[in-house]
């Protein structure tokens, strides 16, 4: 099978889905011209025209309300955030128009539209720049959040969320554009809410999703080699979450750590710690862990940024806690 890169399959799906549907189109910041912030849109203008590769303005709020009308009027946008963290400028768009568009008008107006675009950190880009908010969107009635952790996944989902006939907000990371992975060439498309086993394990299961998947994996190498044989789920999706398999999973490992880039107070972790107490209590062994981002803005130097995200010590820790080892 071939191996391309992250950014090469978002460009795949969503090319292959405006060739399939001429109601597709791409707009954002830097999409045409410039092929892209992170190149992801290399090639997209010349094969599809000025018409559907559309290079707006700096003005999130405007472009995604014009995005949300047009997807009203029988369209599929995919809006291209140049970083999640300036989605804020039109959250209220998102959440108060897409999200709720079809329950308000009962029914009348679906909105088939991708919000897709790269979140969290990524370096030295300061506290404004490097932001998870899943959990913010995760949070709103409407509103679909798919998390990609490698390129094959991220191909199989934009192409189901282009399709989606609700709104689908798409995270991706800046860190992962550059990653490689094997990607099939065949037409292929992964069902929303469907999470996937990474890797088989016995003892513990680790849950995680997007770039810090990466953390998780290199976590799990370590603990295997002093014995420990962890289980790895990645959720994909975190709008709907696949619960059942999460479960399975704790019905056979009686331990659970859940690994995200966000801070602690109601974030994905919370509400699976809570589900998992609630319907798998009887399988736990030990108290449900987390490992998240320090409740702290994340600052600028590197060694500020290593104490604040999740990284491979913390997971290892956290999984000999559930052990009774540390």
């Amino acid at each position: 099978m071939r191996e391309i890169q992250f950014r090469q399959a978002l460009n795949e799906a969503m090319s292959e889905e405006m060739r399939r549907d001429k109601n597709v189109f791409l707009m954002g910041e830097e999409v045409a011209e410039y092929n892209g912030a992170y190149k992801v849109s290399q090639g997209m203008l010349d094969e599809f025209g000025p018409d559907r590769v559309i290079d707006t303005p700096i003005a999130e709020l405007g472009f995604t309300g014009l995005g949300i009308g047009a997807a009203m009027n029988g369209v599929r946008p995919i809006v291209e955030f140049m970083t999640f963290n300036f989605s804020l400028v039109a959250i209220d768009q998102i959440i108060n128009s897409a999200a709720k568009m079809l329950a308000m008008s009962g029914g009348q107006y679906n909105v088939p539209i991708v919000f897709r675009g790269a979140t969290g950190n990524a370096g030295q880009l300061g506290a404004q720049h490097s932001q998870n908010f899943e959990n913010w969107y995760a949070n709103t009635p409407g509103l679909k959040v798919l998390v990609p952790s490698n390129p094959a996944d991220a191909k199989g989902l934009l192409k189901t969320a282009i399709r989606d006939d609700d709104p689908v907000i798409f995270m991706e990371s800046e860190l992962m554009y550059g990653d490689k992975g094997e990607v099939p060439e065949e037409e292929y498309l992964i069902p929303i809410g469907e999470s996937r086993l990474d890797r088989e394990g016995d003892d513990v299961t680790l849950i995680s999703f997007g770039k810090i998947m990466k953390i998780v994996q290199q976590a799990a190498d370590e603990l295997q080699k002093e014995g420990v044989s962890a289980e790895i789920i990645d959720l994909r999706s975190v709008r709907p979450i696949d619960y059942d398999s999460i479960i399975q999973s704790i019905k056979k490992t009686n331990r659970a750590i859940i690994i995200e880039e966000a801070w602690p107070l109601a974030s994905i972790s919370g509400e699976l710690a809570y589900h998992l107490q609630k319907y798998a209590f009887d399988y736990l062994d030990a108290p449900i862990e987390r490992v998240t981002n320090r409740d702290i803005p994340l600052h600028y130097a590197p060694t500020l940024i290593e104490e604040t995200l999740p990284n491979v010590e913390r997971v290892v820790k956290a999984a000999k806690r559930t052990m009774y080892k540390d």
